[in-house]
């Protein structure tokens, strides 16, 4: 059995786990990330908290084949340097060389969303497909892009951005100093504005004690609140759909993938979120009268995406 180490770099937690060939977790474990600070002092806790890891399986480091890190921010899979993490305040950071000469294993770096979409790839919802994009949809909206079974990231390992695509022009302003990006739309943020939005112009709605009783407006308070008949809620969640299938609609024309795969806490509404997702983006796509379409899915492996994505990372820059 061969057996590998992922390592999910956070802005709050630093996570490792020992996984094996068949893409299963035997063990993990996590510190906190303690930003800000030097990256020397982050890095010599990736590999505390992977040795950790090994001992927790009840292996040692001669059983590791290698070494993978998924990380936010420009990531240069040929050369291992973290180029810029704005979370992290990352500049030029020789990374793999770093790790690698503290465990004395090969070390593969890529950006984390990319990183979770090829988790989902090899062990998820993307699992057989040979072409695939997952979307995250949390507090941003994060993409990776596999394409013919390789991690696609552009000349400058800064692609896959799929959040920044502009669906409203001089619409939402977005974190990344545009205005109207899919993210600003369609992540979890853009849900609780809109959210927001709709209470201030519906005194009445049930929203309000409901969010009293919650003590905060969440991303699930209009999907809640529609499934007890508030109107304006139902406006919430019709308006966040449309957004989405806009997203959705212009990657699926960009890269045609077999597999289209959407992950994050608000994918946990289920049917009331697909099924009329679906629905508008096989009115809206290109390619509505091909034989075959993108199959749109949610994510299957969660929060272990990212873990078992960077353990294999040795396989997807094998040349």
């Amino acid at each position: 059995m061969k057996y590998y180490i992922g390592i999910d770099l956070g802005g709050t937690n630093i996570k490792a786990g020992v996984v094996n060939e068949n893409f299963e977790i035997v063990a993990k474990t996590s510190v906190k990330t303690n930003c800000p600070r030097p990256s020397a002092e982050i890095m010599d806790d990736m590999a505390k908290v992977s040795l950790m890891a090994v001992e927790q399986a009840g292996l040692t480091m001669n059983d590791i084949e290698w070494v993978g890190v998924g990380t936010p921010g420009i990531a240069n899979s040929s050369t291992g340097i973290v180029e810029y993490s704005c979370n992290l305040d990352f500049h030029d950071v020789p990374m793999a060389d770093y790790l690698s000469e503290k465990l004395n294993k090969p070390v593969f770096v890529d950006n984390d969303a990319n990183a979770a979409a090829y988790g989902e790839f090899v062990a998820g919802a993307a699992k057989g497909a040979n072409n695939a994009v997952a979307v995250t949809l949390g507090t941003g909206v994060g993409g990776g892009i596999i394409i013919d079974g390789k991690i696609y990231s552009g000349s400058n390992f800064a692609g896959a951005e799929l959040g920044h695509e502009v669906i409203v022009v001089d619409g939402a302003q977005c974190s990344c100093g545009r205005k109207g990006c899919f993210e600003a739309y369609s992540s979890a943020s853009g849900l609780i504005r809109m959210t927001k939005e709709a209470m201030e112009e519906d005194r009445d709605s049930i929203m309000w004690p409901m969010s009293e009783e919650d003590g905060h407006v969440s991303g699930r308070l209009a999907f809640n609140a529609m499934r007890k008949g508030d109107a304006s809620a139902k406006k919430v969640v019709d308006k966040y759909i449309k957004h989405l299938a806009a997203g959705v609609t212009n990657i699926i024309n960009t890269f045609q993938p077999d597999i289209l795969c959407l992950g994050g806490g608000v994918c946990n509404e289920g049917d009331p979120l697909i099924v009329p997702l679906k629905e508008l983006v096989k009115q809206e796509v290109y390619s509505k009268n091909s034989k075959k379409n993108t199959e749109i899915v949610i994510a299957k492996l969660g929060n272990d995406a990212g873990l078992i994505g960077a353990a294999f990372l040795g396989k997807a820059n094998a040349k």
